[in-house]
């Protein structure tokens, strides 16, 4: 996938429909692309997503931009420190509550002697004060939000869809600049691809991502986006057919073109993989599927 031009714009808000704009952190990285994309959705009465990152300045410039209209909540896409540490920060100024699935945790418990990764990097401290189902809303003067589950990135993920529009905000479950991320034990793969299939269910055509630009063909992303893990999975089954047994042996043909410091990501991957076909009965490994495991296909 080619990479998008984008203008993060820092500091300023900035306008995608009526009654929608986005302010970017200034936060960009391998991971964040130009940054985390937070947005305010309504007129003189806001629900905000994703309020981003606990940058220094963040506050002000997110207090400025509300400018004394009155915010109804602050909802959460998902627990990743890129995206929800600075509801604490608005939570405390405003007074607006903070509404989300539910705190951080990973997608599966953790093996004997695992020890998670990621620990490190989600906001563990955020326990919402309002705990959104999936079909529950959220409404603030004339507009209504749908928070639509979407586990797989992580078990909490949430999309919202702006009712009656063509409208979704998809958090980091699409992102148009890259592949998402999924990676045990905070994500799963058999979660992400059911969760691709209920977003195909659904109407709405635009999608509003954590980082990069607005989606306008986003069913067609979706598609390919479901289309890409499936050659993933076809690929890896065809490397065990070739007889490679290892994670670090599958990761050095089918991503041969990748920079290697990627690598240790792209392992991460075929692991998410690995763990949805062990599941469904398609690949066999002694004990639960780890990275230093041996995998086979089934005799």
């Amino acid at each position: 996938m080619s990479i998008p031009e984008f203008d993060p714009a820092y500091g300023r808000a900035v306008t995608i429909a009526d009654g929608i704009a986005r302010l970017t952190a200034n936060n960009p990285s391998p991971f964040t692309y130009f940054g985390t994309n937070g947005y305010l959705v309504g007129g003189e009465q806001l629900i905000i997503i994703d309020p981003g990152p606990d940058l220094a300045g963040g506050l002000d410039t997110w207090l400025d931009i509300i400018g004394g209209r009155k915010v109804h909540a602050i909802a959460i896409t998902h627990t990743h420190i890129d995206h929800s540490p600075m509801a604490h920060r608005l939570k405390a100024a405003i007074g607006a509550p903070i509404a989300a699935f539910g705190p951080h945790r990973p997608a599966r418990p953790l093996f004997e002697g695992e020890i998670n990764p990621f620990a490190e990097s989600a906001d563990m401290a955020l326990i919402p004060d309002i705990v959104l189902q999936d079909g529950d809303t959220l409404a603030a003067g004339g507009i209504v939000l749908e928070a639509i589950h979407t586990p797989g990135h992580t078990a909490n993920h949430l999309a919202f869809a702006l009712q009656d529009t063509p409208y979704l905000f998809c958090g980091d479950h699409i992102m148009g600049w890259s592949t998402t991320i999924v990676a045990p034990p905070d994500g799963a793969m058999g979660d992400y691809m059911a969760s691709l299939e209920k977003l195909l269910e659904r109407a709405e055509s635009i999608y509003l991502p954590g980082h990069g630009d607005i989606i306008a063909d986003a069913r067609n992303v979706v598609r390919a986006t479901r289309s890409h893990r499936r050659m993933r999975e076809k690929a890896i089954l065809e490397r065990l057919a070739a007889g490679d047994e290892t994670i670090d042996e599958i990761v050095q043909v089918i991503y041969r073109t990748t920079d290697p410091k990627l690598h240790g990501a792209a392992g991460l991957s075929v692991l998410a993989h690995l763990e949805d076909l062990v599941e469904r009965g398609r690949v066999d490994t002694d004990g639960p599927p780890m990275l230093a495991n041996r995998y086979r296909l089934p005799v």
